[in-house]
């Protein structure tokens, strides 16, 4: 199989300490395309850097990158970060946009942090619309806020919601909206009832596979690995085989990435 992990943070510290050994446990199980968001301004460069040591190395596979400021980091941003950011993005031109996004999920965040994450948001989204590019959305508890902030913006480029864990009904607020569901590592806890509920009602052409390395695991360290393993659970969820969910999610993701 030929398998595409659309959400991993390979510039972390937990991977990029050992990446060429991430990548090749990740190729020798079937995975070759990866898909790797910034989180704020700091690490934009460290992302960047995949990309290049990637083009210089064919054995790493295919690294596509997104440069953006998550919510978790709202509070930091300036407007001369929305600048760099702009220039980092004309700078390349196949760069996404991401993890950009909401996370409403501490209930103690007042209404003044909860608005400077909607203005961030809504700016990241703006630029990405003028540069024509996709969006990675980072969403905790914000499905309708998100959708808003879409509408207001006019942002009509697409992306993928990433870790998805909502409704059905949630879900088919954002496929509306042009964008791929994330499924991840939520299968892999038999817990994640909502999200195999979910899964079940969702279209061939609604999601894609990620493993949001080297995050979701308690007890170990989430790599690219573990897309084969998100796949099998996946094709039991809908009734289906392996092969079927990598022919899915590979035709999403080739969608997605202008292939």
């Amino acid at each position: 199989m030929n398998l595409t992990d659309t959400h991993c943070h390979l510039a972390d510290p937990a991977l990029r300490e050992n990446l060429t050994h991430v990548l090749t446990a990740a190729r020798e199980a079937g995975v070759g395309r990866f898909i790797v968001p910034a989180t704020r301004p700091q690490d934009w460069q460290d992302v960047a850097d995949l990309a290049e040591r990637a083009s210089e190395n064919p054995l790493w596979g295919n690294i596509h990158i997104a440069l953006g400021i998550h919510p978790w980091f709202s509070d930091d941003v300036s407007e001369p970060d929305f600048q760099r950011l702009e220039q980092a993005l004309q700078v390349r031109s196949t760069a996404w946009v991401g993890e950009i996004g909401l996370d409403f999920y501490d209930k103690t965040q007042t209404p003044p942090q909860r608005e400077r994450q909607i203005q961030v948001f809504s700016r990241q989204l703006a630029i990405a619309q003028t540069l024509r590019r996709r969006v990675i959305i980072h969403n905790l508890k914000t499905t309708a806020d998100i959708a808003a902030a879409v509408k207001q913006t006019g942002f009509a480029q697409g992306g993928i919601v990433h870790a998805f864990s909502g409704s059905a009904e949630e879900a088919r607020v954002l496929t509306k909206l042009d964008f791929k569901i994330g499924i991840g590592s939520l299968l892999l806890n038999p817990n994640a009832r909502k999200i195999r509920e979910t899964l079940k009602t969702l279209n061939d052409t609604d999601f894609v596979l990620e493993t949001d390395s080297p995050f979701m695991l308690k007890k170990e360290i989430n790599t690219p690995a573990n897309i084969p393993g998100i796949a099998k659970i996946a094709a039991e969820i809908r009734g289906t085989c392996v092969e079927e969910i990598a022919k899915v999610t590979e035709r999403n993701a080739d969608a997605l990435l202008g292939r």
